[in-house]
């Protein structure tokens, strides 16, 4: 009797742990199914184990099964994998998106800067044809203030552009923290979880801070590690630490630099925020600060380099001419002006003078002056190469500008000056000419060979070339032909051997072609009523041509072309990254969803299979309580 009671027991108690495991199977699977939708959720499986079996005599025999933990299915390097993948498609998609604008706005056809250039020199070439055409005059005036509006235009858009890549930033940075907190605290509740159970893993806790993460690598590139306590310690871009356990490191986005329109990333440290904008890389972060450095940034300086070319050619051609009114020509334009930042904790006081000593020599960079304690150190930005140094009170000449501090007093090591030799070129062009009849279409000088001349030399040209050294006192050119030489007074020319002959005399430059005989003369004076002369006209419409930008390799024309096929090529590779990337994300979204996601003919499957279980388990039980029945009815008997 009491060993048939203890076997009926030992069936009872296999029949109850198989009943209890399966009913866990069941759960488990119903689980799934319930978050086949679920974002983020990881499949769960049960296993289970056999107990330790129990020893009768004759043998080992099994006592029943046990649930020896519920796993997720999850691969970390999958998910590392989708996680990249998130980052670089929202990157590129960001970014083609943004630089798609741009491409579109300076290569319109109807509002970009090339119709309008083409259509202010056209006016100057009508003013070229007719000199004496008032019309003509109001009208170049007209086009030039067009050309100035559409520089303003352009510089605007991409001001706006600008000021919604900040507020981005801004609204981007806000969500990082705002995720970096409910990570932290996942951190805390899951180490609790952990200590808990005894190590079993909180599942669905560890899918929520998964899904997070993959939610912050929308935002910026992820790096994590594991703690052994379960905490997961986040790096963002290039390893910045962005959570440590349970406590999120706070991210502020703010103008940290010396321009405080500029919106810069940093973290809030005691008694400082530090500036890690060059640590942001990846996602929708590093997006919108790629876009603002390669294409806003480029755009602007080149539209204000651009812009900046036109003012000081024109300008200086404008004022080696005459005008109506028998007057040297003034200046056209108003020449847009360097601007030099100082660093908001700047110990030192005056200013920086910076000044354009050569508008061909420009380059598109800003740069970045520190004083080191000794010197004075320029370098390029971004990139922060070394380009020069200067002691203080010195003048530092490079790239076509010249860095002057003597007006600066009491610098201490640190402070620093951002300059910006054309970003606002474009927004400071202005025309400072409204009277037609002061545009100077003619040349101030004229010259002609004396009527008893015998020889065939003739004057090809004569033009004015220094305004400040311009003398116009009427003065005689005699060849000598024994000296081989033109005198005016008591200086003397050499005759060219290739018989045009050059003279540079007092700020004008006369061309004679040929050989005089001796004591031909040549008269040169000023051009008095010169109403009809378009020389000077025909200089200035000779600009449109002149290649004078980026070191004489360039017309202004060109310089903007250059522009607007870097932005589309970068737009370009943009477009073809985003679609490359799109596929890579759905690849790792697919892998991911056949590793970890939840497949509802394969639960249904286990839930068939658990449900026969299930009830095969309740019938041992009843087969159980029948032998028991049994037994206890022999026993009465």
């Amino acid at each position: 009797m009491f060993r048939g009671a203890v076997m009926s027991s030992g069936v009872l108690g296999i029949g109850v742990s198989g009943l209890l495991a399966f009913q866990r199977a069941l759960g488990v699977t119903g689980n799934n199914i319930a978050n086949s939708a679920t974002e983020g959720y990881s499949r769960q499986r049960i296993d289970l184990s056999t107990q330790i079996p129990q020893f009768a005599g004759n043998g080992y025999f099994g006592s029943g099964v046990q649930v020896s933990g519920v796993n997720r299915i999850f691969d970390q390097f999958v998910e590392t994998q989708l996680r990249n993948s998130t980052s670089a498609s929202e990157q590129y998609a960001l970014y083609y998106d943004f630089a798609r604008r741009v491409d579109n706005l300076l290569a319109d056809p109807d509002s970009g800067l090339a119709p309008g250039l083409q259509q202010f020199f056209a006016a100057v070439q009508d003013v070229a044809n007719d000199p004496t055409s008032n019309a003509a005059r109001q009208v170049l005036i007209s086009e030039a203030e067009s050309l100035v509006d559409r520089f303003s235009f352009l510089n605007q858009r991409l001001e706006e552009q600008r000021n919604l890549v900040n507020g981005q930033i801004q609204t981007t940075v806000a969500e990082i923290n705002s995720l970096a907190e409910a990570i932290a605290d996942l951190n805390e509740d899951i180490v609790s979880a952990l200590g808990r159970g005894g190590g079993a893993p909180p599942n669905d806790l560890l899918d929520q801070r998964d899904r997070l993460v993959l939610q912050l690598s929308e935002l910026v590139s992820v790096n994590t590690i594991e703690q052994d306590d379960g905490a997961l310690n986040v790096f963002i871009g290039n390893g910045q630490n962005l959570v440590l356990g349970n406590r999120p490191t706070v991210l502020v986005a703010d103008g940290l630099g010396p321009d405080p329109a500029q919106m810069q990333v940093g973290y809030v440290s005691p008694g400082a925020t530090v500036d890690i904008t060059s640590y942001m890389t990846g996602g929708r972060l590093g997006a919108l600060l790629d876009l603002r450095t390669s294409v806003l940034d480029v755009a602007q300086n080149s539209l204000g380099r651009t812009a900046i070319g036109l003012a000081q050619a024109f300008n200086d051609q404008h004022v080696l001419g005459q005008d109506l009114n028998g007057q040297l020509g003034e200046a056209f334009f108003r020449v847009p002006a360097p601007e030099a930042i100082a660093g908001a904790s700047n110990a030192a006081t005056g200013d920086l003078q910076v000044e354009i000593q050569d508008y061909s020599a420009l380059t598109l960079s800003d740069y970045r002056l520190r004083f080191d304690g000794a010197d004075w150190q320029l370098r390029r930005e971004p990139g922060g190469q070394l380009l020069g140094a200067v002691a203080p009170g010195g003048t530092l000449l490079i790239e076509g500008l010249s860095i002057d501090t003597s007006g600066i007093a009491g610098a201490a090591t640190g402070d620093t000056f951002l300059i910006r030799p054309t970003r606002g070129g474009a927004n400071q062009i202005d025309t400072v000419i409204s009277d037609p009849r002061m545009v100077a279409a003619a040349s101030p000088v004229r010259a002609s060979p004396d009527g008893d001349n015998t020889g065939p030399a003739i004057v090809r040209s004569v033009i004015a070339v220094d305004r400040d050294a311009l003398d116009l006192t009427p003065v005689t050119v005699t060849y000598n032909a024994g000296a081989s030489q033109f005198e005016i007074g008591g200086d003397t020319y050499p005759l060219d051997p290739s018989g045009v002959t050059v003279i540079n005399h007092n700020g004008w430059e006369l061309t004679i072609e040929g050989v005089p005989d001796d004591g031909d003369a040549f008269q040169v004076g000023p051009n008095i009523g010169g109403v009809g002369d378009n020389r000077n006209a025909l200089a200035l419409a000779g600009l449109q041509d002149q290649r004078m930008m980026v070191g004489g390799t360039a017309t202004l024309e060109g310089t903007y072309n250059t522009l607007v096929a870097e932005v589309g090529t970068r737009t370009r590779q943009a477009e073809i990254a985003a679609r490359a990337q799109v596929k890579l994300l759905d690849e790792a979204r697919a892998q991911r969803e056949s590793i970890s996601g939840v497949n509802l003919d394969e639960e249904a499957a286990n839930l068939l299979r658990y449900q026969q279980a299930y009830q095969a388990a309740a019938q041992v039980i009843s087969v159980t309580n029948s032998l028991f029945d049994t037994l206890i009815n022999a026993v009465r008997r």
